[in-house]
């Protein structure tokens, strides 16, 4: 099943409680909760909020979007993820979304790496103490900026509770990103979606239409649970939440047709 929902930091000016009710009456099931945004480290008051508007709203939370990297000395990094892991353990998400640094793969020496991927294991170990997986984040400028080193990178953290999020690298022509969506399965937990072309120009869903039929087709044919969560709509307009979802949930039906 490909659960259809949204990522709070599309409208990050908003409050939580807006947030919820634009989910809600576009019709979406599940929100992942930004951590720069909406759900703050370690503010249990805030997580606990979320949670309960969300669960409210007959939504379910999707994951704790955080913007956690790895960086400083142990001590900062260990205290900034203990601090993830209690605004994701107050919010009720079953994963956390991380960033595998803030440099290049092809610029990170071979100490640099090995240091993000030690801590990476260490704060998964931590997380699954309490039921929580932890997802990279795939993207330009980290150590999962192109599909070899996510790889290679989920095979050094050797860990089964960290998977890959997977969206199309900006500027990435649609056969090229649905490889790399290819390579990564089954190795991929949550869906970014969004249209953006050439760069970040933010277009309507419908825009790369192709791309996320072929994507869903892709998943569906796989048969693994996901959650593919709207991120960023045209001009951050929550007016336009409603269209884009239906457009969401046209393109997974589509694909999951063409899988069948």
């Amino acid at each position: 099943m490909i659960r259809p929902g949204l990522c709070s930091v599309t409208f990050r000016d908003l409050d939580v409680e807006t947030v919820v009710g634009h989910a809600r009456a576009a019709g979406l099931e599940c929100i992942e909760w930004a951590g720069d945004a909406h759900v703050p480290p370690g503010d249990a008051a805030a997580a606990r909020r979320a949670r309960e508007l969300t669960e409210q709203a007959g939504l379910a939370v999707a994951s704790y979007g955080s913007y956690l990297r790895f960086e400083g000395s142990d001590d900062e990094a260990r205290a900034e993820g203990d601090a993830v892991i209690i605004a994701a353990r107050e919010l009720g998400a079953p994963r956390i979304r991380v960033w595998a640094g803030r440099t290049g793969s092809a610029d990170v020496p071979a100490e640099g790496r090995a240091l993000i991927t030690r801590r990476i294991q260490q704060f998964a170990d931590r997380a699954a103490e309490h039921g929580i997986d932890v997802g990279l984040e795939f993207h330009g400028r980290t150590l999962t900026d192109e599909i070899g080193s996510t790889l290679r990178l989920l095979e050094e953290i050797d860990r089964a509770t960290v998977l890959s999020y997977w969206q199309p690298h900006q500027g990435m022509a649609t056969p090229e990103a649905l490889e790399t969506l290819r390579e990564v399965l089954p190795r991929t937990s949550t869906i970014h979606v969004f249209s953006w072309w050439p760069t970040n120009e933010r277009l309507p869903l419908s825009q790369r239409a192709e791309l996320w039929r072929d994507a869903f087709a892709i998943l569906a044919a796989e048969g693994s649970d996901r959650d593919a969560l709207l991120e960023f709509v045209p001009a951050d307009d929550p007016s336009l939440l409603r269209r884009e979802a239906d457009s969401l949930r046209h393109l997974i039906e589509a694909g999951e047709a063409a899988a069948r």
